[in-house]
């Protein structure tokens, strides 16, 4: 009955697990061993049901229950693998192993093809766990079953490769295991034995497989060798086996005969391979041929980074001193080699140390300290122990080097090494006998080292002077250090030293050197005196090739020996660009060898890249400044430029610390040069003083070196040039032997013929040295010629000129005998024929032409030519040679002068042009007068100045201003020409220098005196007279043009104004009288008339001045002055009929110029605004400006009227200021101000615009009138305004404490100004004083401003307007101290009583109806500003009535805004605000009535349209505030309204405009709501 159930139970359990019912399964499996407790089947199902349900530990249990009850049933033993392999224990994953291993057994018997499954996987799991011992005998298991099964070879085959591929790992593991090494060769050769063919590419591919798997395993090297030589056999083509040979003998540092052979073959079989190099020069090394073994290893290691390569490398270094480089090659070595072998490791870090501390450099010490600290025991290595030693010597850590010394000593005393140890460190401190002992000891040590024998040399070459004397000791102990160690390079160097400087053999010595460089090509000092010593022996090829070596091979900014000494060969032989480059190359190196900067000058200044040679040598003088060389070119290279100035002071650098005469000769040419580029421009004083240098300086140099006659001959030139200045500027002083006079005294002032003959002397001086050289005949030629030329007052001085003008002659025909080809000597002979004294015309033409054959481009000579023409009268002849002369130079200006001599002869219109044209290109006595005389003529004929011509010449060309600069330079140098100075007078005064002007006019009077020319001398007076006059001298004018014959309508009328202007009215009105009986023309009487009624006029008799210019009027040829000057009249005593008629008259004439227009506008605003339409005088100023807009006077007109008569317009009065400014500098002056006056009237301030600003505006008025109190006062303004807006801005005023400063500034000004100005100038001290004032007041300075009041009574009691201000401030200091109680009644009474006492004043009456409004007394105040606002209409004021207006209505709408009841105070808003409105736009006046509708109904439709004409206008002129008050009204409006639409257009209108108390404003009205 039981076992049926449990059949049932099993099924139902089957059945519920093939459903995946698992839990239903369990529950059967259950009931089952309740009843069989150890059925497998039950047991296996439970393992599979707790498995799907994930219940690992239970279906673990379950299966093993299985195992243990039936062991050789695979099921629960798959069941069980199944679960290890699907759950990620590492519990499980441990015994999976050994579940495939029963499985493998289990189905070697049963099921194969599952066994070969199983071990694929149980491998995978043993080559992941690297456990390859295992993985072999798994494997092996896995063939021996395909071997019972006769598989076939092929299979096998396979079977074996992979055995060797998974075992092949087992090689890179660090603790190998003996067995699968075995089980790996035994695959390799058990495959290897059943490929076919055999040779064929699988079996060559297992071969090196093989050899590879061989070379890895140390104790298989019979083995590898016999398979490498198998493998070459069979296939001898393959490099592989011989590499692996090679490797492992350089490995092993087996260097026999087969490795030898095995390197020979692999590099006849493969010479690219790096092993095959490295073998060769390994064997090298080993023989001493450590040439070839380093080239070997080298190239060898280029293909093949390999450790022992690098060693062996490193080694050879060593043994050739290369120290730097065998370091190197050891850290190499290191990078590369492997971290098991450390015996590779040790032997690097070995030769590195020993590396390190031989290079001697003190940063490889701390390198050598470093690896030795990574040696292990090196301590206990005594050879590296005293290598430490040297690293701290190499450090300069003497004492640590002598501790490790006398430890070396103590535990080796026999060791080499130690010995030298402690010699160095001797020889450190100094203690050279010491060093000597020690060095001593350590060759009787080790007597084979070369280095010590060395060390010893170079002891005695540098001991004493007993030594020094006889070197035989030290050429003895190099000998025997170069025959040890004859790689030893510094041996051969010191041995080259012992040569060239013992021996004196210099062939031994350079090849020393050479041999000292081929050993170490970083020798600098070998290989520079090796190419030294080769050029000095004219061997140039090897110093080439030498120089060629060590370049190719340098590393950029290295080798500057080498560099510097290939630019010098090439600066030597010419080849500049070549030079240049190398001495770069050189500098790159050593940036701060001052003097390869010099040689790199050099190579520039002789490829004639001055600036870059001016740049070199600065550097060098920069580097060192002792160096005389470097500034001496530097300055000559300036020379060479131009730039004389900067050379002088380059010279005179120079001079002042040596006698350097090339300085000394280059500062007298430079100061020679700078002479006559002065004389050029007439400059006369400066060029004798630069000559008087130049002759020192010269002078000093020849008495250092007499026999240069190049200094000579520049005294001569020096000397000479002096002919070409004003003879009585031309006071040279000479030093005395120069000058032959008294040798005591130092210095001789010579004048201009002297100062001619000492250069005639100069020149004698020179020719004696060298009597062949022709220029200086002709020099000395020139000097006679310069000579013959000075005035000649005595018969006895014409006939020394004629002997002069003989031996110039002479002169140049010997220097045209001794060079007949220089074209300047036939032109200078020619120039001396033609001269006053000779002038043998046809042998002067012969030397021309013979010049102009010589040379054909020869302009001078052409030119004289036709200058020689032109003075025989053959115009046509000199026409043609001028023109071939500006052909071949059209800036030569004396062919220009010719051309405008014939111009002026046939009288041509081109003459003013040429004579311009002349003035442009030099500066030429003919060229200057002749352009002078032709601007006078032409300004002189007044006809013609609406010409074109006359525009032309006069106008665009800018003649007086270029004529006149260019006759003052004429007039300094020709200082005895009157007419020149006339000229230049007249020319003068018409560009306003009246200074100039009557020194000009003085000089001219004086000079005719002297000549007593009546007629000039008349004419000259008239203008010396007239010039008096400009410059205000009344009395010197009197007397000079009474002293005249008083026949010329000018001089009557010139004394005329002279009596007029000196207060003598009588006497000039006499003057007038007799003026009037020469008057040619009804011109001239209509002006005559015009003065005589101005002086009536002047003498109170305004009936006769009315009569004398009715009668002017009557003339057929009326003149505007005297129309001008009748509406003047009217205007001034306001006879406004008179005033409008004369400008009728006046304006009748047509279209006026200059300043005509300007008074006829100026006329006509006044006359507008005297009729009180003030907005037609800003009209008539802009239509002026509008007709003329190159007339600066219109524009400074209307900037000034616009703040005074229409102060809306003030931002374009500012932009008319700036237009004056830029259209004319003298206007512009006043414009400034005007501009800033239109800006305070704008309001504009720092804060609004901090570059256009009236505080700007106003400091450059002051900087450009300093002396007008106008811009002072304007100034004051300007920083009142300033302090104003920070007030109202809330922050501090920065301009505080000014006031008092700018009122006593303004003060002293106001005492210079004109009598005539000075009533305004009165005026506006006593502005000045209100603005000071009231500056301090609104500071709250009201003490001061007290004070200040009180002192100006002091000085002046009877001052209302002052009294005004103090009652002003103390009433001020009552309000303040009261605390809002009431003024009394006699203090109010009191303040009534002093506006009363200025009438006139309607700021006054201002000021106390503010008063009155501040106590509530606001009828009082509406008195107040009512009669303000009569007094501005009576005084025609009309900003001051548009200011009582608005006060009154702003008086009135207080109330309304408050809710007072009744009309009367609406009534009054309403009517001040029309009132302004009828006189012009008003902005505020609008603003009020908007308010006084928001008062009396905020919610009706005519409020929200007034506010928002004003808030959302497109007019400039609505002011920011009056916007923005009426934005906040409008916002109230809007939100009492609830019209959200409109609030969201004002409100974005804020946001744009950025108005943050618009958005407050609102936040605070939406809360509240």
């Amino acid at each position: 009955m039981a076992s049926k159930e449990v059949k049932a139970a099993l099924k139902s359990a089957r059945e519920a697990i093939k459903n995946k019912e698992f839990k239903e399964a369990l529950k059967h499996c259950k009931a089952v061993l309740k009843l069989e407790k150890n059925n497998y089947n039950a047991w296996v199902f439970i393992g599979l049901a707790a498995s799907e349900l994930e219940q690992p530990d239970q279906a673990q249990t379950a299966y093993k229950k299985a195992v243990e009850l039936e062991p050789g049933q695979l099921l629960a033993w798959q069941g069980l693998a199944n679960l290890y392999e699907k759950t990620d224990q590492w519990d499980f994953k441990a015994e999976l192993p050994n579940i495939y291993q029963k499985l493998v057994d289990l189905h070697a018997s049963s099921d194969r093809a599952k066994c070969y499954e199983v071990i694929r996987k149980l491998s995978d799991i043993y080559q992941a766990d690297k456990e390859y011992s295992k993985l072999a005998k798994v494997w092996l298991r896995l063939i021996e079953l395909k071997e019972e099964e006769a598989a076939d070879k092929k299979e096998i085959l396979q079977l074996w490769q992979q055995m060797t591929e998974l075992l092949s790992d087992c090689l890179d593991e660090k603790e190998r295991d003996s067995d699968s090494e075995k089980h790996l060769i035994t695959a390799f050769e058990r495959a290897m034995a059943l490929m076919d063919p055999v040779p064929g590419d699988e079996h060559r591919k297992a071969s090196a497989d093989y050899i590879k798997c061989l070379s890895n395993l140390p104790q298989e090297e019979t083995k590898m060798k016999k398979a490498c030589e198998t493998m070459s056999s069979l296939y001898p083509n393959q490099s592989y086996p011989l590499q692996v040979l090679c490797s492992h003998y350089l490995k092993t540092g087996d260097l026999n005969e087969d490795a030898v052979g095995s390197f020979s073959r692999l590099h006849d079989l493969a010479p690219n391979n790096g092993l095959g190099h490295m073998g060769m020069g390994a064997k090298a090394l080993q023989e001493g041929r450590y040439s070839d073994a380093i080239r070997d290893l080298a190239q060898g290691l280029k293909k093949m980074n390999f450790g022992p390569g690098w060693l062996s490398l490193a080694e050879a270094q060593l043994r050739t001193h290369r120290y730097t480089d065998s370091a190197a090659s050891c850290s190499q070595g290191l990078t590369v080699c492997v971290s098991g072998d450390n015996d590779l490791r040790f032997r690097l870090l070995k030769l590195r140390l020993e590396a390190l501390v031989k290079s001697g450099e003190e940063k490889a010490a701390d390198q050598a300290l470093e690896t030795f600290s990574q040696i292990h025991n090196a301590d206990k290595e005594p050879l590296l122990v005293a290598l430490k030693g040297r690293a701290h010597l190499n450090k300069g850590q003497v004492d640590e080097a002598l501790k490790v010394s006398s430890q070396l000593e103590a535990s080796n005393p026999t060791l080499a090494q130690g010995s030298v140890l402690r010699g160095l460190a001797h020889l450190a401190e100094g203690q050279q006998q010491l060093a000597e002992q020690s060095f001593l000891k350590a060759v009787k040590q080790s007597p084979d080292c070369g280095e010590y024998y060395f060390l010893l040399g170079q002891l005695y070459w540098a001991m004493g002077e007993e030594t020094r004397k006889d070197r035989t000791k030290a050429h003895t102990h190099l000998l025997k250090g170069a025959k040890l160690d004859p790689n030893l390079g510094c041996v051969f160097r010191y041995l080259g030293h012992y040569y060239r400087e013992v021996a004196s053999d210099c062939s031994r010595a350079r090849g020393c050197y050479k041999k000292a460089f081929d050993l170490d090509n970083d020798d600098a000092e070998s290989g520079a005196a090796s190419v030294d010593l080769s050029m000095a022996q004219e061997d140039m090829d090897t110093a080439l090739a030498i120089l060629q070596s060590v370049i190719e091979k340098a590393t950029p900014g290295s080798a500057k020996w080498a560099w510097m000494r290939r630019g010098l060969y090439y600066l030597k032989v010419g080849q500049h660009q070549q030079a240049i480059a190398d001495l770069q190359a050189a500098l790159r190196a050593d940036p701060e060898d001052w003097v390869c900067w010099e040689c790199l000058g050099e190579a520039y200044l002789n490829r004639r890249s001055f600036t870059a040679a001016l740049k070199a040598f600065g550097k060098a003088h920069s580097l060192q400044p002792g160096s005389i060389y470097s500034v001496y070119q530097a300055a000559a290279i300036k020379q060479t430029l131009g730039k004389f100035k900067e050379a002088v002071a380059e010279y005179l650098h120079i001079t002042a610390r040596h006698d350097y005469v090339p300085a000394l000769k280059g500062l007298g040419e430079c100061q020679l040069s700078l002479a006559k580029s002065l004389m050029e421009d007439s400059r006369d004083g400066g060029a004798v003083d630069l000559i008087q240098q130049a002759i020192q300086n010269l002078f000093k140099a020849a008495e250092l070196r007499p026999d240069l006659s190049c200094l000579w001959k520049l005294l001569g030139d020096a000397c000479t040039a002096v002919s070409a200045v004003s003879p009585n500027r031309a006071q040279v002083q000479v030093p005395a032997p120069l000058a032959g006079l008294d040798p005591h005294t130092h210095i001789h002032l010579l004048d201009q013929a002297q100062t001619l003959k000492v250069g005639e002397r100069c020149y004698a001086r020179a020719l004696k040295l060298m009597p062949e050289v022709s220029s200086l005949w002709s020099d000395l030629g020139l000097n006679f010629y310069r000579q013959a030329s000075l005035a000649c007052p005595t018969e006895e001085d014409q006939n020394n000129q004629s002997l002069l003008l003989e031996k110039a002659q002479q002169c140049l025909k010997k220097a045209i005998m001794m060079d007949s080809g220089n074209h300047r000597y036939w032109n200078a002979l020619g120039v001396i024929d033609m001269s006053k004294g000779l002038e043998n015309f046809a042998l002067a033409q012969h030397c021309f032409i013979k010049s102009i054959q010589v040379e054909p481009n020869n302009v001078v000579a052409w030119t004289n030519l036709g200058t020689l023409y032109l003075k025989k009268d053959n115009i046509e002849l000199a026409h043609e040679a001028f023109k071939i002369a500006q052909s071949l130079e059209p800036l030569y200006v004396n062919c220009w002068i010719g051309q405008a001599l014939i111009a002026e002869r046939v009288g041509s219109y081109d003459t003013m042009d040429l004579f311009r044209h002349t003035t442009e290109l030099s500066t030429h006595t003919e060229g200057v007068k002749g352009y002078a005389y032709w601007v006078c003529s032409t300004l002189l004929d007044k006809s013609n100045r609406d010409t074109e011509l006359y525009r032309y010449n006069i106008v665009q060309m800018n003649a007086i201003s270029a004529a006149q600069v260019a006759l003052s330079k004429y007039t300094e140098r020709i200082q005895s020409d009157p007419a020149a100075f006339i000229m230049l007078g007249f020319m003068n005064e018409h560009l306003q220098l009246r200074r100039q002007a009557l020194h000009a006019y003085q000089r001219a009077v004086e000079l005719l005196q002297s000549k007593s020319v009546t007629d000039q001398l008349a004419f000259a007076l008239g203008s010396y007279g007239r010039a008096l006059c400009t410059s205000g001298q009344w009395e010197e004018a009197i007397q000079v043009y009474s002293s005249t014959p008083l026949q010329e309508l000018s001089d009557l009328a010139g004394l005329a104004l002279a009596y007029c202007r000196a207060g003598l009215v009588s006497e000039s009105i006499g003057a007038y009288e007799r003026a009037l009986a020469l008057a040619s023309s009804e011109k001239e009487t209509a002006y005559i008339l015009t003065a005589l009624s101005l002086l009536q006029h002047q003498q109170g008799k305004l009936d006769s001045a009315k009569t004398l210019l009715f009668k002017c009027s009557m003339l057929k040829e009326p003149i505007s002055e005297s129309l001008l000057c009748l509406c003047a009249l009217g205007l001034v005593h306001n006879d406004t009929t008179l005033a409008a008629a004369a400008l009728t008259e006046l304006l009748k004439q047509g279209s006026a110029s200059g300043s005509v227009v300007e008074q006829r506008c100026l006329l006509t605003c006044t006359l507008l605004a005297l009729q009180g339409n003030y907005t037609a005088v800003q009209r008539e100023a802009s239509r002026a400006v509008h007709s003329n807009p190159g007339n600066p006077s219109l524009w400074v007109l209307l900037s000034r009227v616009i703040p005074q008569y229409y102060p809306k317009k003030a931002n374009g009065g500012a932009m008319a200021g700036h237009v004056a400014c830029l259209s004319s500098m003298t206007q512009g002056k006043r414009a400034l101000l005007y501009s800033g006056v239109n800006q305070l009237a704008s309001g504009r301030s720092s804060g609004e615009d901090s570059h256009r600003n009236a505080f700007k505006t106003m400091q450059r008025a002051v900087l450009l009138c300093p002396d007008d109190p106008a811009t002072w006062a304007g100034l004051m303004a300007a920083c009142h305004t300033e302090n104003t807006s920070c007030y109202l801005s809330g922050s501090a005023p920065g301009r505080r404490g000014l006031e008092q400063t700018l009122m006593a500034v303004v003060s002293e000004k106001v005492q210079s100004v004109g009598e005539i100005e000075r009533p305004l100038a009165h005026s506006l001290e006593g502005w000045v004083l209100q603005q000071a004032v009231t500056g301090l007041m609104l500071g709250g300075q009201l003490e001061q401003a007290e004070a200040l009041c009180s002192q100006v009574l002091n000085v002046s009691p009877e001052h209302p307007a002052v009294m005004l201000l103090l009652r002003q401030v103390q009433c001020q200091r009552l309000l303040e101290a009261s605390t809002g109680a009431a003024l009394p009644e006699a203090v109010l009474e009191q303040l009534n009583s002093t506006v009363m006492m200025n009438p006139n004043d309607v700021r006054a009456w201002h000021w106390l109806a503010e008063v009155y409004s501040s106590q509530g007394l606001l009828v009082q105040a509406v008195m107040a500003y009512r009669q303000s606002l009569q007094l501005a209409s009576q005084l025609g004021l009309h900003s001051s009535q548009v200011a009582s207006l608005l006060q009154l209505a702003l008086l009135a709408l207080r109330p309304c805004m408050a809710g007072v009841p009744g009309n009367d105070w609406k009534d009054l808003v309403l009517e001040a605000t029309t009132e302004v409105l009828k006189l012009g736009s008003s902005p505020m006046a609008l603003l009020f009535q908007a308010l006084l509708q928001y008062a009396v109904k905020m919610t009706a439709r005519e409020t929200r349209r007034l506010l928002e004409r004003l808030v959302y206008s497109t007019s400039q002129d609505f002011p920011a505030s009056v916007v923005q008050v009426a934005s906040w009204y409008l916002l109230r409006h809007l939100h009492s309204k609830n019209d959200q639409e409109l609030l969201d257009v004002l409100l974005d209108r804020a946001k744009r405009n950025r108005d943050q108390r618009l958005l407050e404003l609102d936040s605070l009205l939406q809360s509240s709501s």
